[in-house]
């Protein structure tokens, strides 16, 4: 005997007061629910001969019809919309997982099944089951082997008889948002990896060798992440303006080492970009007057400038074949790739300066070990050479050559240490053209204090100056006689107390052998009974400096000096 067909019956529990007539009860299989959805689902199960509602469940019916007449009304919307029962099977919906899920039906199927069995990847893990159990909203992430994302939302039907049995669930399609963010963090993961160098690495690795691997993993990244071919970057001199190639590759020999300044006309878009700090999109090359051709067939281009602390340092530039083939997304990653670009070209900067300044500050340690001691050397070899002098040729000769060789020493050490650290010893803002002025002067420092000829040793010479000390007066007068030969000193910066003679006395000295002395007296304030610093100043002392004085004082007597004796010495 075949099946009866199957009649849906919609009554209250028991059955309530809806009699079905005997005679339906004789030709049909009946199939009793409860409530509208629970009827919704049934015909989701199976195919039905019909649904029976008596007058009294009118309600029920008219609830059933609106529940049908929302598919209809849902199914144009752009977000999926699924009733499910309290086992995923979909139970209605707008239709628009069958586009996601490439099939013909989907009533009566399992959620996930429809979808390809996503990975749920939080935040919660069981959402569904949250909401039947918690009768409170809840949601979550999917993604399909395809690499499709999904952003599910699903609330309870709460049933007037008991706890909620069946979801409504919206779906919404969240792959482009969710691609963009991992580009978002795989860029940034990138502008970290830029120049990030272990302590072996950095110790291995010379300046040349840093430089040259973080062009190629700016080239590297900005290909294979960011799908640019055509890359030019370069750096801006905040002096001159002028905007230096660091790293070009797709681009023509001439435009890559084309003359560009960070000014808005006839640079080109990147002297203009440069020159506001603003990005710049060129949609079409052939009709952009800003635009100066970069690749042999480039259409469009992308400009974006390299920004650091507010301050714009450089500019990145990438280029494409094709009209228009760069988006907001495109000039929004450049923007985010372009400011890690930055910090890691500062980072290397910064471990470039780290480098310098250590390393002079181990040359200026030896040659602060060495420098009194080689002035000692001088003082004697001077006082020996002075003995022998009308009597002894070849000794005297001797005793010259170790003088010069003395001298070289600490001179070797100065050539050495700026080929090491090519930085200077100074800041830039400290240096002008009046203390270059000072570089290769000779100085002599006389000082009775130690830690006064160590200190003029240390300072004069981060500004060029060859510096030499002596103890006392007459050891002082050995050391001018004995430079005259070689043109003699610029500046001679002596204590106005000497152990063995007075600040005026050394002056009387010196106008023997040099006719204007370039003397600067050294004293401190307090009381001369010999009326020394008076003295001196009539017999003609050039610069008197008291104690303690600064450093700009001492740099700006020395420039005095030496610019008087400069206008005063026949050429």
């Amino acid at each position: 005997m075949a099946d009866k067909p199957i009649l849906l019956v919609v009554s209250e529990a028991d059955g309530g007061d809806c009699s079905v007539p005997s005679q339906l009860d004789d030709q049909y299989e009946v199939v009793r629910v409860e409530t509208p959805l629970a009827a919704l689902s049934e015909m989701a199960r199976r195919p039905l001969a019909g649904v029976y509602v008596d007058a009294g469940h009118l309600d029920a019916a008219l609830q059933i019809e609106r529940l049908l007449e929302s598919d209809r009304i849902l199914e144009g919307m752009p977000d999926g919309v699924v009733l499910l029962d309290s086992d995923n099977i979909i139970i209605w919906g707008n239709g628009r997982l069958r586009e996601w899920g490439d099939r013909e039906r989907v009533v009566g199927e399992n959620f996930y099944s429809v979808l390809g069995s996503p990975e749920i990847i939080g935040p919660d893990f069981c959402p569904f089951h949250t909401v039947l159990a918690t009768g409170k909203p809840s949601g979550s992430t999917l993604r399909t082997a395809s690499n499709r994302y999904y952003q599910i939302h699903a609330a309870p039907v709460c049933d007037r008889q008991g706890p909620a049995m069946h979801l409504v669930v919206t779906v919404r399609d969240v792959t482009n948002e969710m691609l963009q963010q991992q580009k978002l963090e795989a860029i940034h993961r990138a502008g970290i990896e830029l120049a990030d160098l272990t302590a072996q690495e950095l110790s291995e690795m010379s300046v040349d060798e840093r430089i040259d691997l973080l062009k190629s993993n700016i080239l590297h990244y900005t290909q294979h992440l960011l799908s640019f071919d055509v890359v030019e970057i370069r750096l801006l001199d905040q002096e001159s303006n002028r905007l230096s190639p660091l790293l070009s590759y797709g681009m023509t020999a001439e435009a890559a080492t084309r003359e560009l300044y960070a000014s808005p006309q006839n640079n080109g878009v990147t002297g203009f970009v440069a020159a506001t700090g603003k990005s710049y999109l060129c949609e079409d090359t052939t009709e952009d007057p800003l635009y100066l051709l970069g690749s042999h067939d480039a259409k469009s281009s992308l400009t974006v400038p390299l920004v650091l602390h507010d301050k714009v340092i450089g500019s990145f530039n990438v280029e494409s074949p094709h009209a228009r083939a760069f988006t907001e997304n495109d000039l929004q990653f450049l923007e985010i790739f372009s400011r890690d670009v930055a910090v890691a070209l500062n980072t290397l900067e910064l471990l470039v300066a780290e480098k310098a300044s250590t390393t002079l500050e181990s040359v200026e340690a030896i040659h602060s070990a060495v420098a009194l001691p080689v002035d000692e050397i001088l003082n004697e070899a001077v006082n020996v050479m002075e003995r022998y002098i009308g009597h002894e040729p070849q000794v005297v000769e001797q005793l010259q050559r170790i003088l010069r060789n003395a001298r070289d020493i600490k001179q070797v050490i100065q050539q050495v240490g700026q080929q090491m650290a090519p930085a200077q010893a100074v800041s830039q803002g400290e240096v002008d053209e009046d203390h270059e002025r000072l570089c290769g002067r000779r100085m002599l420092v006389v000082d009775e204090d130690e830690n006064v000829r160590s200190v003029a040793h240390n300072l004069l010479e981060r500004y060029g100056c060859i510096v030499e000390t002596a103890h006392d007066g007459n050891e002082a007068m050995r050391m001018v006689r004995a430079t005259n030969i070689d043109g003699g000193y610029d500046v001679i910066l002596a204590d106005i107390r000497l152990p063995d003679m007075s600040g005026y006395e050394f002056l009387v000295k010196l106008k023997e052998v040099l006719d204007h002395p370039p003397l600067t007296l050294m004293t401190g304030f307090g009381y001369d009974p010999g009326h020394s610093l008076v003295k001196a100043r009539q017999a003609g002392c050039m610069e008197v400096l008291y104690k303690p004085f600064r450093v700009d004082q001492l740099l700006e007597t020395m420039i005095r000096i030496v610019t008087t004796t400069d206008d005063v010495t026949p050429a």
